[in-house]
């Protein structure tokens, strides 16, 4: 039978990604020990304001259909709070609503390019992007975040691989996995290369509320004289704990957002109502549950660091935001995937490879920050039984 090219752009950029995760999953269900350190989902329930909200809203008969843009009170809600929150005007019709960030840029890049055409993406990436740009048909152009630099975009990397052919200077800030922010400065400067080249610049923000002590964070949002091409994604999954809700949007200039919505109609016409005034409850007020989970994740980000940096030639990256901090395992001579998967089957302990994130991680891991001061220290006990097994080998 003949397929679609789509389906061979992305083999191999699913599931695949997620197989050491997975396989921890069905050891844990089979009732083996395992710690499970892969997957950045917040470590406690959605409020259960926003949860009530949602149920009186279904109750109140908002289960009908929506429409292509998003509910007329989370528009208006996006609009109020990026207005505060980017100190200028943003208007009702520079936003589109989608179930969740990665069908909002799964939708933003298929507006934006098409097969011959390049996206500029940092590597490392998060897990998902390189299937959203090859589904397009658009090539990935892979820029790297070195850790010298802290894992933040710089000009001087983006500026040599730019061709006739590039279209979009993809960003994600806070960063995944690396935990890395990019400043005001630098967004300066990577927005003066994409008005240079006459790129659009897009942005995933969905870390946006969890940055640790000493960061401050800035959008390109910030910066009106570029505001013709950029566009940011962001959602309610990690500011709010509510990843199982898909409530996510995008904010960009009006043009755009027109020329966006008959394909968010040919996709979806519309994201469900009830969901649509939980989030705008959501983002109308400061996260309950964000300043908790960021000192969380923080204080477990230090004790990983305490735990193990510099035993056994092991490294550890300081996260600035988000879930994660980064493992730098490649003093013990092995790959990112073959020290996540023989971990796991001798110390039970269940990490993301870096692989999965770009061959900038090699011979790294991510180990997600989501667990219980105590599992986490457990499992740094782990790692770091079994890397000096592996280093004295």
């Amino acid at each position: 039978m003949r397929y679609a090219p789509v389906t061979e752009r992305l083999a191999g950029l699913g599931g695949a990604k997620w197989e050491v995760h997975m396989l921890a999953r069905r050891m844990a269900a089979a009732g083996e020990p395992v710690i499970e350190l892969t997957i950045g989902e917040p470590d406690v329930p959605t409020p259960p304001a926003l949860m009530d909200t949602a149920a009186a809203a279904m109750r109140a008969g908002r289960t009908g259909y929506s429409n292509g843009r998003g509910e007329p009170g989370l528009v208006a809600a996006l609009a109020d709070r990026y207005t505060a929150r980017r100190g200028r005007r943003i208007d009702r019709n520079q936003i589109m609503c989608f179930p969740g960030t990665q069908t909002t840029l799964y939708a933003v890049l298929n507006a934006l390019v098409s097969t011959g055409d390049e996206v500029l993406v940092g590597d490392p990436m998060y897990a998902t992007y390189e299937g959203l740009i090859r589904s397009t048909g658009a090539t990935v152009v892979p820029v790297p975040l070195r850790p010298a630099a802290g894992f933040r975009m710089q000009p001087a990397d983006v500026a040599p691989r730019i061709t006739p052919r590039s279209r979009v200077l993809f960003l994600n800030s806070p960063h995944n996995p690396t935990g890395a922010v990019l400043s005001r400065d630098d967004l300066t400067a990577l927005c003066g290369i994409a008005q240079d080249h006459d790129l659009w610049l897009l942005c995933d923000e969905v870390y946006e509320d969890l940055l640790f002590p000493g960061t401050t964070f800035a959008s390109p949002l910030d910066l009106p004289e570029f505001a013709e091409r950029v566009i940011v994604a962001s959602s309610i999954s990690k500011s709010h704990a509510a990843p199982g809700f898909r409530s996510g949007w995008c904010v960009g200039p009006a043009e755009f957002c027109s020329r966006l919505l008959p394909l968010s109609e040919t996709m979806l016409f519309g994201s469900q109502p009830f969901i649509a005034d939980m989030t705008a409850a959501a983002v109308s007020a400061p996260s309950p549950i964000a300043a908790d989970m960021m000192a969380r994740f923080h204080r477990r980000a230090l004790l990983i660091r305490d735990a193990l940096h510099g035993r056994n030639g092991l490294a550890v990256h300081i996260p600035q935001a988000g879930m994660f901090a980064l493992l730098d395992i490649r003093a013990t001579g092995m790959t990112g995937d073959a020290f996540a998967r023989t971990l796991l089957a001798e110390a039970k302990v269940a990490t993301m490879p870096g692989e999965s994130f770009g061959t900038a991680l090699t011979g790294w891991l991510r180990l997600s920050l989501t667990q219980p001061d105590d599992r986490i220290a457990e499992a740094c006990a782990r790692i770091a039984t079994f890397a000096a097994r592996k280093v004295a080998a």
